[in-house]
């Protein structure tokens, strides 16, 4: 019992000083915070990731003509798909930032 304790103020300890570094590099503008995803925005990729990899494997293990030209259009599925994400997510950027931009951004890209 008269360890544990010990370990635990150890412990209350290292958190205290880990907070105590993390707070002052935030001050002093050192530490950056790491940038939230949408949710589904990653879900929809990792989907299209998914099922190109596995065609990928498909071929590799199968390289008929038929698996390879399976890979071409799932590949070409998935860059549409993330084309076209990522247009959306930066207009959803672009008319979020707008109001409070001096300078207008012409809205069809």
């Amino acid at each position: 019992m008269e360890n544990l304790s010990g370990d635990e103020d150890i412990n209350r300890t290292w958190e205290n000083i880990v907070e105590n570094i993390k707070s002052s590099a935030k001050d002093s503008g050192g530490l950056h915070e790491l940038k939230q995803h949408e949710p589904g925005f990653d879900k929809e990729w990792l989907g299209s990731l998914d099922e190109r990899k596995q065609a990928k494997l498909q071929c590799v293990q199968d390289p008929s003509q038929s698996n390879a030209a399976n890979l071409k259009n799932v590949r070409r599925e998935a860059s549409r798909h993330f084309r076209n994400q990522k247009k959306e997510y930066l207009k959803v950027k672009i008319e979020e930032l707008e109001p409070n931009s001096k300078i207008k951004i012409i809205r069809d890209l």
